[in-house]
């Protein structure tokens, strides 16, 4: 598991350095002397600023994800437990086709390619993650994903 936690802090580690360096190019736009308005209908700088802020503010949340998962102490699980934060879940639907997730503190939607196959993180608050939060093995699990209906069963926790 030590593994899958140092896997997803150099993936988010990656997203970080390509967020700086786009925030870095959106920044010498918004200050670049070409890009100084000719007339208020001018906003070229006005967006690249736009943009140099909304790259900060994901580089925020990238070092705090990083900083989570560098942090995170990760709870043990046995074949009784009940699903919480740290959690990898292995759930199966009717068709016996089977996904694993990992219930991460943060960095919802990362997918990971791990020993046994793709592992999504899925956080606490996302619907599925809501859904498996408290439930056992072999526990029935619904929750609804695009105005669908989903269900499938837990076989297994770790």
């Amino acid at each position: 598991m030590h593994d899958l936690i140092s896997a997803i802090v150099k993936k988010l580690q990656l997203e970080l350095s390509t967020a700086v360096t786009a925030s870095e190019q959106a920044h010498d736009s918004a200050t670049h002397s070409e890009n100084i308005a000719a007339n208020k209908y001018d906003t070229l700088a006005v967006e690249a600023a736009y943009l140099a802020h909304g790259q900060s503010m994901r580089i925020a949340e990238l070092k705090q994800s990083i900083a989570l998962y560098q942090n995170f102490q990760r709870p043990t699980f046995n074949a009784h437990a009940t699903i919480q934060t740290g959690a990898l879940v292995c759930i199966e639907d009717d068709e016996g086709q089977q996904r694993r997730f990992l219930i991460g503190p943060a960095a919802g939607g990362l997918s990971i390619d791990g020993e046994q196959g793709l592992i999504q993180v899925v956080t606490p608050t996302a619907p599925l993650g809501q859904a498996l939060m408290g439930k056992r093995v072999d526990d029935e699990v619904d929750w609804e994903i695009n105005q669908r209906k989903e269900s499938s069963i837990i076989v297994a926790i770790e």
